[in-house]
């Protein structure tokens, strides 16, 4: 990955996210280490926290909630997110 997020040949990008769950709210709150770190607002119980990340990741990229995937690090707070037909890029949707 080129640092945190990798643009991929079919327009996707893959997002490298250090999740914090049972956060006062959900924002994004800077980089942490190769990753874009992520307070959620829902805690790490029943796949919660997970969902509100999808969740947060379609609203600021302004995708439909089935073009965010989590492919890897469901039960970790270090997740690999691949959002598909994203209009603009990761740092301009992030906020970075």
């Amino acid at each position: 990955m080129n640092d945190w997020f990798r643009r991929d040949a079919d327009g996707s990008v893959t997002i490298a996210v250090h999740a914090q769950p049972g956060a006062k709210r959900t924002e994004v709150a800077g980089l942490h280490g190769e990753a874009v770190r992520i307070r959620l607002a829902a805690p790490a119980l029943e796949d919660r926290a997970n969902e509100a990340l999808v969740d947060f990741l379609a609203g600021k990229f302004g995708v439909p909630r089935r073009s965010v995937t989590l492919e890897a690090g469901a039960k970790s707070r270090q997740k690999r997110v691949r959002v598909r037909g994203a209009a603009v890029g990761p740092a301009e949707a992030l906020g970075l």
